[in-house]
């Protein structure tokens, strides 16, 4: 496979019975998971389901405590960080940037992994970043330091430094944040062009079932940090799915504009106290 930057090659990532925890506290229990390459994979559940963490362990952040992720078949934990940066990209939920920086050099840091000891700044790096700044609609900001942004400025910036990392896989934990419907959109838009004409395999987590649904095509289901389900939406997204994984009662019928499922919340399913007239 070579897509339009010269590149060839794709590049594997698999969880084979992955355990994670934080201080001996287990969060994600054995998962298997082969994440389709060269397709967009959307991880959904309720909070504190474990989503964020499998990501992660994915993205070689938590150190599975059994179990292993392995990149292209080696054992990501045992492979070079640099090796790992120049394939894979991971923006967490909250990322924290050094205090003072500016857009430019946050940006520009999206360069790091392709720039070995005696390689210097290149014309490539550059054009590199103007294209992550452009795509993300961030050029007015390069002067402007990350803490002086909005949320959903400083949630643009970040992602096109990983834009500029220019990785074969991209891991994003609810990028969408702090956007509004029209940025949540085009975010989306931009990752589902970078799939369709790049290849890149990107893996995110998202909040709204309707979205996931839209734009995954691959949907990963997990409910008390197992995955429950997982395939194509049209396939896995049912309302004993959206029950079993949120507690909550819902409709799920044919979107009249995507074609995809679309989830209609009626309620949830525990019973409600009754109201005591006063």
């Amino acid at each position: 496979m070579r897509d339009d930057s010269g590149r060839t090659g794709t590049t594997s990532l698999v969880a084979r019975g992955v355990h994670l925890a934080y201080d001996q506290r287990r969060v994600v229990h054995g998962v298997d998971l082969a994440v389709p390459t060269g397709q967009v994979t959307v991880i959904v559940g309720a909070n504190g389901c474990g989503k964020s963490t499998l990501l992660r362990g994915l993205g070689r952040i938590l150190r599975p405590v059994e179990g292993c992720v392995e990149l292209d078949g080696r054992d990501l934990q045992k492979t070079r960080p640099r090796d790992v940066a120049a394939v894979l990209g991971l923006l967490p939920q909250q990322p924290v940037a050094p205090e003072g920086i500016t857009v430019a050099d946050l940006v520009g840091r999206g360069r790091h992994p392709h720039q070995g000891a005696f390689r210097r700044w290149s014309a490539g790096d550059a054009d590199a970043v103007a294209r992550a700044l452009a795509l993300t609609d961030t050029q007015d900001l390069v002067a402007r330091r990350v803490e002086e942004l909005s949320g959903g400025q400083r949630q643009r910036v970040w992602v096109a430094m990983m834009l500029a990392q220019d990785p074969r896989i991209l891991l994003l934990d609810e990028p969408t944040t702090y956007l509004d419907i029209a940025h949540q959109v085009d975010l989306l838009d931009l990752l589902a062009e970078l799939n369709e004409q790049r290849g890149t395999t990107v893996v995110m987590v998202l909040h709204d079932l309707n979205l996931a649904a839209r734009y995954a095509h691959h949907l990963v289901v997990m409910a008390e940090g197992r995955v429950i389900r997982e395939g194509a939406p049209a396939a896995v997204l049912d309302a004993a799915c959206v029950r079993e994984a949120f507690g909550l009662e819902a409709r799920v019928i044919e979107d009249p504009v995507a074609g995809c499922p679309l989830v209609v919340p009626l309620g949830r399913t525990r019973v409600r106290p009754a109201v005591t007239a006063v």
